[in-house]
Order: C-alpha cells, then structure tokens, then sequence
C-alpha cells in the first residue's frame, strides 16, 4: 500500500489565521486536499479534525507534518504520548521547526529517525515531569503563603439555620414536608439533605 503524506495546521482560536503554517506547508509540494486543520485550544486532542485525521486518515507507513510541536498540543506529556502512539503504529512525524525530523534517508537507515524519535520523547518526558513538580511546588508555596495570612482554605463549612433543630424535628415527625422544611429554613435541597444527614451520623 502506497504510504502518503498529511499535514497538520492548528491555531487556538477562530480569529486566528492558519496562513503562515499553511504556506510552510505549501512550500513543501503540499495539496488542498492532504491539509488538516483545526481553530481549537491545544490543552487537548478532542479537536474535530485532529480525531479525523488520526483515527479515520493516518496509516501505517504515512508521514504527518507539522509546523511545530506545540501545533500538536501545549501539553508536553500529551505530545510525549502523541510520539509514542505515532511511532508504535509506524506513522513517521516530520516537525518543520526541528530539521532533523525533515530529512529523507536512504532505506534502511530508518533507525536514525527511531533515535531522533527517542530522543524527543525522552526529552519531553523530563521536561513534562520537571513542569509537574514545579506546578506542585508552586502550588504548595501558595497555600503555605496563605495560611501565614490568615486564609482559610477549601469550600466554607456549612452552619444550621438558627431555627433547624425546631423545624428539622417538625418535619422527621411528618408534621411538615422536606420542602416546607427547606423554605423555613432557607435552605437548597443539596444542603438541607447534607445538614439532615449530619444529624443522624
């Protein structure tokens, strides 16, 4: 089966313009036709034409090109993900802003490829792994900072109205229903239930 070749241009928002990686594209001998694109975030693959294109288009033995890593999602660990699902289907990933990716070798020499396609996941996967601990350091740093100031931290407690002991009596009597109970009280179903619940644990 003939391999073939796809492109891929995505841009974050619908008031951007895809011109400039659709041009790089273009200089490569691309057509209409074999130019996917999306106008979504890249904070995930649910892109109507990224699931097309991988699900529906790439085969083993084709070649997606991109403009740059980032095209393929602002996530390092999805893009180490990404690399890892391309090569273990055999789908060759040419990144125009890392020329090694862009060379043509002779047959056999695909090894070279599989190295440089290590390397960038093994690159990714540090420096994806590196975010996450500096995410979660930052993360404990300003909690720390805001218990110094005084801040309680999490959803607030939830308090009985001042005439629930009454009213919640009334209503496990059968004198008055849940609903009367919630508006006597001035409470949404949610918290009356919750606060219900606590008086019986």
């Amino acid at each position: 089966m003939e391999s073939r070749t796809y492109y891929y241009a995505r841009v974050s928002s619908k008031e951007q313009k895809l011109d400039r990686q659709i041009a790089a594209f273009k200089a490569l001998g691309a057509q209409e036709r074999e130019i996917i694109t999306d106008k979504e975030s890249g904070k995930d693959f649910e892109r109507a034409g990224y699931q097309a294109l991988k699900h529906a288009m790439l085969r083993r033995g084709d070649t997606l090109v991109i403009k740059s890593l980032d095209r393929l999602s602002r996530n390092k660990c999805d893009i180490k993900n990404e690399l890892q699902y391309f090569r273990d289907n055999g789908i060759r990933l040419k990144v125009i802003d890392l020329p090694t990716t862009m060379m043509d070798l002779p047959k056999g020499q695909e090894w070279v490829f599989e190295m440089v396609n290590n390397i960038l996941i093994e690159v990714l996967g540090t420096i994806a792994e590196q975010e996450r601990t500096s995410i979660k350091r930052r993360q404990a740093e300003g909690i720390q900072a805001a218990k110094a100031k005084g801040k309680k931290l999490g959803r607030p407690a939830i308090t009985f109205p001042a005439n629930w002991n009454e009213v919640y009596s009334m209503w496990r009597a059968g004198q008055i229903t849940a609903k009367e109970a919630m508006a006597r009280t001035g409470t949404k179903r949610t918290s009356f239930y919750k606060l219900a619940g606590m008086m019986q644990s």
